[in-house]
């Protein structure tokens, strides 16, 4: 049995694991147990009676929280189960904040315990009052866009006849009289005059992150970045131009429309804004986009896979793209980009956290060296197949010649490649049959 999200198994107290506490505290929750291995299982702890009594008083004096505290025991051998209950207020020792984010502790500093402070105070970043801003610096051109698409997508009718102070107002981006930092986001003429990084670097890769070959910056708030990250990748990084209009249009043999404006959609919607850039790369076979900011409480990466709960970090910014017609509020965005790929034939994309960040990539080719490398394939297999793909097809012959085996190996790799739907063989049989994809 593995340790689980929000479970912990420790073969003996230290009070550095207090800082586990403290983490489950922030988070959602959790349980630790003391006197059981990696695997679960009860091994037993000496001193039970005193660390039943010293663990509960170090927690209240510590961290100013109450803990339950239980016994479990298994013939002979007792471990201690510490319930851990989320808190509404944030907990720190010793004037650290720590957090847990999917398996792992970290200590928030920076920017991610700023964001922490504000949501434990009942607020997100998007929702702070910008005091340096005024009106004059939200773009009308962006504000006439959002209203054109709020208005196409129906969730925000007859917004045509407000102010841009009205239409603030009414997606809660302006108070007493100021501009929130959301609304500099979604339409500020600026961005980067108040927070740093509110850009997409875009770079062309070969096949590695040693080969970049060259690179684009685009600045601008989120309804510009819309329109501009598409228009530069079609222009020039994709191979194959795909219509961005059409958003459920799926292009054979390039990345589909849906995912690459998902992904591109997520990261805007969910990144730190006060952290780096958002980050895409193109490389010969796969396509990546990187946002700083970790998962939501309760979701790791399996979760993005089925159904969840919608829980954006900046949930102002997210209402907006919600109204104008962008993305949908019931965390489906990821759901979109994995059938928007398996519509489209392509490998099934990778979303996982990555650098203090979450990165989402979609793979051209469902035969490469690392797809076939997650087939299970062995390494004569996959030789084969990369010379399949080069000279069209393999023999019998041509493959016991190529990996140096018996025939009867070579039939059996053969025979294993056509279950796994990788090769067929051809309709001839005896001396002139070949395989090929």
């Amino acid at each position: 049995m593995a340790e689980a999200q929000n479970i912990e198994y420790k073969q003996s107290w230290h009070d550095d694991y207090l800082k586990w506490v403290c983490g489950f505290a922030n988070a959602i929750g959790g349980k630790i147990y003391i006197g059981k291995d990696d695997d679960g299982t009860i091994v037993g702890v000496d001193n039970v009676k005193n660390l039943m009594e010293s663990i509960p008083q170090k927690i209240q004096n510590h961290l100013g929280i109450v803990c339950d505290i239980n016994t479990i025991s298994e013939g002979n051998k007792t471990c201690i189960e510490i319930i851990v209950h989320p808190y509404a207020v944030p907990v720190s020792l010793r004037g650290r904040y720590y957090y847990r984010t999917g398996s792992t502790k970290i200590e928030l500093t920076g920017n991610n315990l700023n964001d922490f402070l504000l949501r434990k105070a009942g607020k997100t970043w998007d929702d702070v009052i910008e005091e340096a801003a005024t009106i004059d610096d939200i773009e009308d051109l962006s504000i006439k866009r959002f209203i054109s698409d709020a208005e196409t997508s129906g969730r925000m009718p007859a917004s045509h006849d407000l102010s841009n102070q009205e239409l603030l107002e009414k997606l809660r981006l302006y108070q007493d009289g100021k501009v929130k930092r959301g609304a500099l986001i979604l339409f500020g003429k600026d961005p980067n005059k108040f927070y740093p990084n509110v850009a997409v670097q875009i770079g062309k890769f070969g096949n590695d992150d040693a080969d970049l070959q060259f690179q684009e910056q685009i600045e601008g708030n989120i309804t510009w970045l819309l329109v501009e990250v598409p228009r530069m990748l079609n222009n020039k990084f994709l191979t194959k131009k795909i219509s961005f209009e059409g958003l459920q249009r799926i292009e054979k043999g390039e990345y589909p429309v849906a995912a690459i404006r998902e992904m591109l959609l997520n990261a805007m919607v969910h990144r730190t804004y006060m952290g780096a850039k958002i980050q895409i790369r193109v490389y010969d076979n796969k396509i990546s986009i990187w946002n700083e900011g970790t998962l939501p409480e309760g979701l790791d990466e399996e979760s993005l896979k089925k159904h969840h709960v919608s829980k954006p970090r900046n949930p102002l910014i997210a209402d907006v793209c919600f109204k104008a017609g962008y993305i949908d509020s019931w965390g489906r965005g990821t759901l979109k980009i994995i059938n928007s790929c398996k519509e489209a034939e392509l490998p099934e994309p990778e979303i996982k956290e990555f650098n203090g960040g979450v990165l989402v990539t979609l793979y051209k080719d469902t035969l490469s060296e690392e797809q076939l490398k997650k087939l299970g394939l062995s390494e004569r297999q996959i030789k084969a197949v990369l010379y399949v793909k080069e000279n069209g097809k393999i023999t019998n012959k041509e493959y016991l010649e190529l990996n140096d085996v018996s025939r009867i190996t070579a039939t059996r790799d053969l025979q294993d490649l056509v279950e796994k739907s990788v090769l067929k063989s051809s309709s001839i049989k005896g001396a002139g049959s070949y395989y090929e994809i």
